[in-house]
């Protein structure tokens, strides 16, 4: 099975991409696939229904900031970090970093 439909590098929008990352439970996702590279679909540690969870991938996917690859019956989630760098140069390590440090404060001491 190929990959999932992802938009070209060239289509890649910098407004759908900073809407993709807004959302709380997408920037999970992102951090996790950042902190530990490909993941399967079912493997993101987030607090939402199976159901939810697919449409928060395919909003990454429809946005360029991951790519879905299919083995068999496994979907496999990776970033496109080469492609994002390459249009939006340290985007991606701003947003993480500022996702990294509300988390840090979010913690109670």
């Amino acid at each position: 099975m190929p990959n999932l439909d992802e938009p070209s590098p060239q289509a890649i929008d910098l407004a759908a991409v900073l809407h993709a990352l807004s959302d709380p439970t997408r920037l999970a996702v992102v951090r996790q696939i950042q902190s530990s590279g490909e993941r399967l679909c079912g493997a993101f540690e987030v607090d939402v229904a199976k159901s939810t969870l697919s449409q928060h991938l395919r909003v990454l996917r429809e946005a360029g900031i991951t790519r879905t690859r299919c083995r068999g019956n496994q979907r496999w989630v990776s970033l496109r970090r080469d492609d994002l760098d390459l249009l939006f140069p340290g985007l991606l390590d701003v947003v993480l970093t500022a996702a990294d440090r509300r988390t840090r404060s979010d913690v109670p001491a």
